[in-house]
C-alpha cells in the first residue's frame, strides 16, 4: 500500500503503550482519536493504559493521534498508513471519543482498519433530505458505539440512527447505552474502559467477545443498538 505523506499540519503519534518492546511482535494497532487536538482527561487515556495491561503482552499497541488544525480524516488515514509502515501488515482499531469518534467512524474506509471504537460521538443532526453521515465505510468491520442517555453534549439519539442505518450495511455492528451518565462517561468509567477492552480484544486477538457484546452484535435492531451497559462489566468478567 502507498504510504501518504504526514498531513501538513503537524499529525503526528504519540508514545505507545502496550508492546513496544524489542522482544514482542506487535500484532495489532489501537489509534486513540481525542475530541480535540491532545488526549484530554476522558475515557481514552484509562482506556489505553488498560489495552496495555490487557493485551501487551499479545503484541497490542496504543497510539494517540495527535494533530494540529488540520483535517482529522486526513489525520486518521496518515495514522493508519504510519502504524503500517512501523510495524508491518497489522490490524487497525480506530478507538475515538467525541469529535474524535466521529472521526472513527468516517475514516474507517482506510484498508488497514478492522474495527471502530465510538465513545459519546459528537455527530451531526439527520436533517430530512440532507445528506446523513456515511456508513458505508463501515462495512466489514467490527463497530461498536457507547453512548451516556444524559450526554448534552452530544445526542446520543443521533448515535442511534447512525447505528441504525449501519446495521443495515453491516450486521457486526452494536452499541451500548449507558444509562445516567453524560458526555465524559465518568460515572461508569470503570465499566466503559472494560467494554471497550473486551471488544478490542475480542476484535484484534481473540475472536471472542462476552457474553453482552456477542449477544449486542448478534441481536436485530433496536436491541443489539440499545443494550444497556450493566453495572459492574468489568468485573462480572473477572468473576
Amino acid at each position: 500500500m502507498a504510504q501518504h505523506a504526514p498531513p501538513a499540519r503537524g499529525a503526528r503519534l504519540g508514545r505507545a503503550a502496550g508492546a513496544n518492546g524489542s522482544d514482542t511482535t506487535v500484532s495489532g494497532v489501537v489509534l486513540l482519536l481525542p475530541g480535540t487536538s491532545r488526549i484530554t482527561p476522558g475515557p481514552l487515556r484509562p482506556l489505553a493504559r488498560a489495552l496495555a495491561r490487557a493485551g501487551g503482552a499479545e503484541g497490542l499497541v496504543a497510539h494517540p493521534v495527535l494533530h494540529g488544525p488540520g483535517d482529522r480524516e486526513e489525520a486518521a488515514r496518515w495514522a493508519a498508513d504510519e502504524a503500517l509502515r512501523r510495524y508491518g501488515d497489522v490490524p487497525v482499531c480506530l478507538a475515538g471519543f467525541g469529535t474524535g469518534g466521529r472521526t472513527a467512524l468516517r475514516a474507517a474506509g482506510h484498508d488497514a482498519v478492522n474495527s471502530v471504537l465510538a465513545l459519546a460521538p459528537c455527530l451531526p443532526e439527520e436533517v430530512r433530505g440532507g445528506s446523513p453521515e456515511p456508513v458505508k465505510q463501515l462495512a466489514g468491520r467490527q463497530v461498536l458505539i457507547v453512548h451516556g442517555t444524559n450526554d448534552a453534549r452530544s445526542d446520543p439519539e443521533r448515535s442511534f440512527l447512525l447505528a441504525a442505518r449501519a446495521k443495515k450495511a453491516n450486521r457486526s455492528t452494536c452499541r451500548f447505552e449507558v444509562h445516567s451518565d453524560g458526555h465524559g462517561l465518568r460515572e461508569h468509567r470503570a465499566e466503559v474502559v472494560a467494554l471497550g477492552v473486551d471488544f478490542v480484544l475480542g476484535s484484534m486477538l481473540s475472536g471472542r467477545y462476552s457474553r453482552p457484546v456477542t449477544d449486542a452484535l448478534a441481536a436485530p435492531p433496536p436491541l443489539g443498538l440499545r443494550m444497556p451497559l450493566a453495572s459492574g462489566f468489568g468485573r462480572s468478567l473477572r468473576g
